[in-house]
């Protein structure tokens, strides 16, 4: 079958480019965790098995179904195994997402919650984790993270935004920024936004890279936790990114997205592999969404945290005079297009990186950075390349990054132009 070839459309691709995204998700190569968390949200991840005998149905017919699919009802379990090659994130998670950690230790005394979300979620950016999910329209979401003795829960119901940790006993309170009640005091614009209520929005986000530096074609049938789906394959045309392919599971039925895959270019396991295990499509109960915080429990209420500051959590824990503040990175400019978009931007300061042993950057996150930095020279001087196996970020010496879902010689490139 011809794969299909999307029109251009320069609305649809300029929602893609990095200069729409949050521009601080790019501030230094620890906060790939962050931007995968992001990109990966909730996923589905699922078991499959068999091949059913489907209706033929062309790589346009299917993405229009999708588009067209009204599932606003859904329950059941997910298992996400995500392989970025970063190394064991450990407290370092907590610690740069602004909150108190998580696994029992809770939060200091003015420092967060551990059951703030955007610590919590970071975790998702490695391992192999199992999550239930439930969904009753846009105001009431629930998805609870199975921990072997601990679970943890974010519940969406209307006005309030709920996260409670168990093996800390610890509750994080906001209410949603979008309802009338969360325009006033106490909204939390940190809750996060980006994670996908629905299979349908995550489907809607990733979709969004068709355009015409994109294959798109459906590659026969599967099942997946014991629902009959087509495979939507869509793989970059352009040479230079990390991104072999996506393959989306969709539910032949209702054009809900069960099943989504990503593949590195480089071959090997998948960055990203997510689905359900089971689903039902039925109205959940009106009391899964529910939450009292149990008795005992420590409740942190959404704008007590001391760090008030901008997007990126974790400039506290940078010592030098030149920290990140809001508004350091208007300076943003965007590379290329499509899948070979690259971001550039300079850090504060104008300089790169602290060394290692000037005491600007906490041991473990100097850790981090040592085992993923390489050494690159070039016209535009010399720089540290920090890989992962999606998302690859440029440090130059004199302060300028370059970051993409694209190769280390595609970096280099951009920073030589």
């Amino acid at each position: 079958m011809a794969p299909y070839e999307p029109e251009q459309d320069t609305s649809e691709t300029g929602e893609l480019r990095v200069g729409r995204r949050k521009a601080a998700r790019y501030v230094v190569p620890i906060a790939v965790a962050g931007v995968a968390a992001a990109t990966i949200g909730l996923v589905p991840a699922l078991a499959t098995s068999g091949d059913p005998d489907l209706p033929k149905i062309s790589a346009q017919k299917l993405i229009e179904k999708i588009a067209a699919s009204d599932t606003q009802q859904l329950s059941g379990n997910v298992k996400i195994s995500t392989d970025l090659g970063l190394p064991s994130m450990g407290g370092l998670a907590g610690g740069f997402a602004g909150g108190g950690g998580s696994g029992g230790d809770g939060g200091e005394e003015g420092k967060g919650s551990a059951a703030d979300p955007k610590a919590k979620l970071m975790e998702l950016a490695s391992g192999t984790h199992t999550l239930r999910v439930a969904a009753d329209g846009p105001d009431k979401q629930k998805v609870s993270v199975l921990e072997d003795a601990a679970e943890y829960s974010l519940i969406h119901n209307g006005d309030d935004v709920w996260a409670y940790d168990s093996a800390s006993n610890e509750a994080y309170h906001a209410k949603d920024a979008g309802s009338a009640a969360g325009k006033g005091k106490g909204a939390d614009k940190d809750v996060p936004k980006e994670v996908p209520a629905t299979p349908k929005d995550f489907a809607e986000q990733a979709l969004k890279a068709v355009d015409s530096t994109t294959s798109v074609q459906v590659d026969g049938t599967a099942q997946v936790a014991g629902r009959d789906a087509y495979r939507l394959v869509v793989k970059p045309k352009q040479s230079g990114s990390t991104i072999g392919q996506i393959t989306v599971a969709v539910d032949a039925e209702t054009g809900t997205p069960l099943k989504f895959t990503l593949t590195p270019a480089s071959g090997g396991a998948a960055v990203v592999d997510a689905g359900f295990t089971k689903v039902d499509f039925g109205k959940p109960s009106a009391s899964t969404f529910d939450f009292t915080p149990p008795k005992g429990a420590k409740v942190t209420e959404a704008g007590d945290h001391a760090d008030k500051g901008g997007d990126f959590k974790g400039k506290d824990q940078l010592k030098g005079k030149d920290q990140f503040k809001e508004g350091d990175l208007d300076g943003l400019n965007v590379i290329g297009e499509g899948w070979g978009t690259i971001a550039e931007l300079k850090l504060p300061g104008g300089q790169g990186l602290p060394t290692a042993g000037s005491g600007d950057v906490p041991p473990d996150a100097q850790k981090l950075l040592d085992s993923l930095g390489d050494q690159v020279s070039g016209k535009f001087g010399k720089g540290t390349v920090f890989s992962t196996r999606l998302i690859n970020a440029l440090v130059t010496d004199d302060g300028k990054v370059y970051v993409g879902a694209v190769t280390k010689d595609a970096l280099v490139k951009a920073a030589n132009r």
